[in-house]
């Protein structure tokens, strides 16, 4: 098969992914579908693994591999015990490739904080490619209304929205902003304007600004370098209740802390510096991190009853490096795809 494969780290502009011909992949488990790959969505996370930002965090574990953690694609093989699925099924593969199933968090349906979790395209070869094998614990179905490369953003943009929003403690008119309106932040102006949430996007750059009002933004504010911002955020629409924030840097963090009335809520969708935290403010910061297995069938149930828009261009597989590239310097109006 044919995939972009990560053999060393460097800045993307060295075009760091090569176009190999590799052996496909074959079914290993008893429960194993074989997946042949349809459209993969470009995420951020994965910029940040193969220019090296993450190996402070282990990511990724070892070269080489492929990236790529947001699938959708169609089952042509079979396991001999696969129960749930057959071959022509169109399914979904989320960065949660499997866990153990037995452990604390397995057993209260928190899986996504398994230890043992496998990553796709970390500790499993990804999605950067024509197939791809994974059990059918860890698949979701998708419905037939839905073109692949729409439903291939849900499964690593669309549940860390989701989840996001879960945990900003949403109530219908309570305000929110979303910190770094891009291919994540833009679904989650989505998911809380569900819920009847008050929306305020940031953002550097205007284009995003302009996503955030198309997916439904009551407002929207451009972030600057200066001083600005708080005072104008306190004279549009007073200090927020809820902040989430998408852009990794500390600065912005620290922003979103600052924008929060006391005793609201901060969410973390990202990695980044956390500066001073004055507990006196009662204020709570929170981290979140995609989902389980039962929050990835809900985000894609809502995707489909509402009609959820999707901003996303679909590019060829060998185009990975370039549209990166594009995605590192904020050419990406929302979501890229990648079609094998």
């Amino acid at each position: 098969m044919r995939a972009m494969v990560l053999e060393r780290l460097g800045p993307i502009e060295s075009k760091p992914l090569q176009l190999r011909e590799i052996d496909a992949h074959i079914i290993k488990k008893n429960n194993d579908l074989l997946i042949k790959i349809e459209a993969c969505g470009v995420c951020r996370s994965q910029l940040h693994g193969i220019e090296g930002d993450w190996q402070k965090y282990g990511i990724p574990p070892a070269l080489p591999t492929i990236p790529g953690h947001e699938i959708v694609g169609t089952v042509t093989k079979i396991g001999p015990n696969v129960k749930n699925y057959q071959v022509g099924q169109r399914v979904g593969i989320s960065p949660l490739h499997g866990s153990c199933l037995s452990c604390d968090y397995c057993s209260i349906g928190k899986e996504h904080l398994c230890d043992h979790a496998e990553i796709t395209g970390e500790t499993m070869l990804g999605g950067y490619a024509e197939y791809i094998t994974v059990t059918e614990d860890f698949v979701t179905p998708i419905p037939d209304s839905m073109k692949s490369e729409y439903a291939a953003p849900l499964f690593c943009a669309g549940i860390t929205a989701y989840k996001a929003v879960k945990a900003s403690d949403p109530t219908t008119n309570k305000s929110v902003g979303i910190f770094g309106v891009g291919g994540v932040g833009h679904l989650t102006v989505e998911f809380a304007k569900l819920q009847g949430m008050r929306v305020i996007g940031v953002a550097r750059n205007k284009s995003h600004l302009d996503v955030a009002k198309k997916v439904g933004a009551d407002n929207v504010i451009q972030y600057t370098e200066n001083s600005e911002f708080l005072s104008y955020l306190k004279k549009e629409e007073g200090l927020l209740d809820s902040a989430i924030v998408f852009a990794p840097s500390g600065k912005i963090v620290d922003l979103a802390i600052n924008s929060v009335k006391k005793g609201g809520t901060i969410v973390l969708g990202v990695l980044a510096e956390i500066p001073n935290f004055d507990i006196f403010t009662e204020k709570t910061l929170r981290g979140t991190l995609i989902g389980s297995r039962s929050d990835m069938k809900e985000v894609v149930r809502l995707a489909q009853q509402n009609d959820m828009k999707i901003i996303y261009k679909s590019f060829p597989l060998e185009k990975a490096n370039s549209v990166l590239e594009d995605l590192k310097y904020s050419r990406i109006e929302a979501r890229a795809v990648l079609t094998p």
